[in-house]
């Protein structure tokens, strides 16, 4: 995997047309990934059986409570020997996961909801973040509003999350995809693009959104995910025999991130040193970009996962996305009963 500056922030979205093309034939040594061992830290199990567990990640802000969890061995003192295997490509991870050499993996709700369409043997069993102005949309002084983008080019990557936090922002303001034009190109270089003149708006997310606006005196983010209730958020999957084989791995997993979030909370510091060594950052830098993701409590997942009459319900969020794939012609058609991909039984508060 290569290198990262120091400050510079990981991120895990890529096209989601990958996902769907995937064939599971990429084996984990044909990945670029690397394997985090757990800290010799580790207490004396709890349980009498352990279990062993594959999990592929992206590198990213959000997984900062894992990378705790792994360091200070809150896995394994519950019976649970987790390998945590970090993919550089979205592609190669998701491959991973559907060829069954990963029991669990992080992803976007969106790369979820692509992959359901192809093989849905797998469980959402946790929200573990949420973007909380780590996206944004970036304008020039000259627009007023979100009205104002019809008839603008707007530079934003077709089919990704930041695509559909676009579309959702234009319909909130009682415009669609047809009143703007969209100039197809990748994160970095929508933010690019923006600064050097070539366009007035562009949709992107840390840690271009606030580099950029920064740099760029004509212009400022006129509206991001801190503002909405437009949900952007990351969750891990489970295989579902996996799940139906370990449930107490399954609960030794959620438990153990709860664990990693209350370290965080009470041994900031340290708790920032480990994020910062797993990303390649300064604990400066995992604080600042902290502050642009949430970290849902179990009260919370409980509500997302378990929850139909809630407005934060993941369920209805998976249907607007299936949606949205459909009509960008991603996937053929909705996937069949996208809630029964929902397992909130490892969320519950105690």
């Amino acid at each position: 995997m290569s290198k990262q500056k120091k400050g510079q922030l990981w991120t895990r979205r890529q096209a989601i047309w990958l996902v769907t093309g995937l064939t599971g034939s990429l084996a984990l040594d044909a990945c670029t990934q690397k394997q985090s061992s757990q800290s010799s830290q580790s207490t004396t199990s709890t349980s009498a059986a352990r279990v062993s567990a594959a999990l592929g990640a992206s590198p990213w802000i959000g997984n900062t409570p894992l990378y705790i969890a792994l360091e200070k061995g809150f896995f394994t003192k519950r019976g649970l020997d987790l390998k945590n295997n970090i993919f550089s490509s979205s592609l190669d991870q998701y491959a991973a996961f559907s060829a069954g050499q990963l029991q669990v993996t992080g992803a976007a709700a969106i790369d979820a909801v692509a992959l359901a369409s192809r093989e849905p043997n797998f469980r959402i069993v946790m929200v573990f973040d949420a973007s909380r102005g780590a996206d944004g949309i970036l304008a020039r002084n000259k627009i007023a509003s979100i009205a104002d983008f019809k008839g603008k080019e707007i530079a934003v990557e077709i089919a990704s999350a930041s695509h559909f936090f676009l579309l959702r922002v234009l319909e909130q303001a009682g415009l669609t995809e047809k009143d703007v034009r969209i100039i197809n190109t990748t994160t970095d270089a929508a933010a690019a693009s923006y600064q050097a003149g070539k366009v007035d708006i562009a949709v992107t997310y840390a840690p271009f959104l606030q580099k950029v606006n920064q740099a760029t005196k004509d212009g400022r983010v006129i509206y991001d995910s801190s503002k909405t209730s437009i949900v952007i958020e990351d969750v891990y999957l489970f295989n579902t025999k996996f799940i139906e084989s370990n449930p107490t791995a399954i609960q030794a997993f959620v438990d153990g991130i709860e664990e990693g979030k209350k370290f965080l909370q009470t041994n900031r510091k340290e708790g920032l040193a480990i994020a910062g060594k797993q990303l390649q950052l300064t604990k400066e830098a995992v604080e600042e970009q902290l502050q642009g993701v949430e970290l849902p409590t179990l009260e919370k997942n409980r509500e997302m996962l378990g929850n139909p009459n809630s407005n934060i319900y993941l369920g209805k969020h998976l249907e607007d996305v299936a949606k949205f794939l459909v009509n960008q012609k991603i996937i053929k058609e909705v996937p069949k009963d996208l809630a029964k991909l929902l397992e909130p039984k490892f969320v519950q508060v105690a």
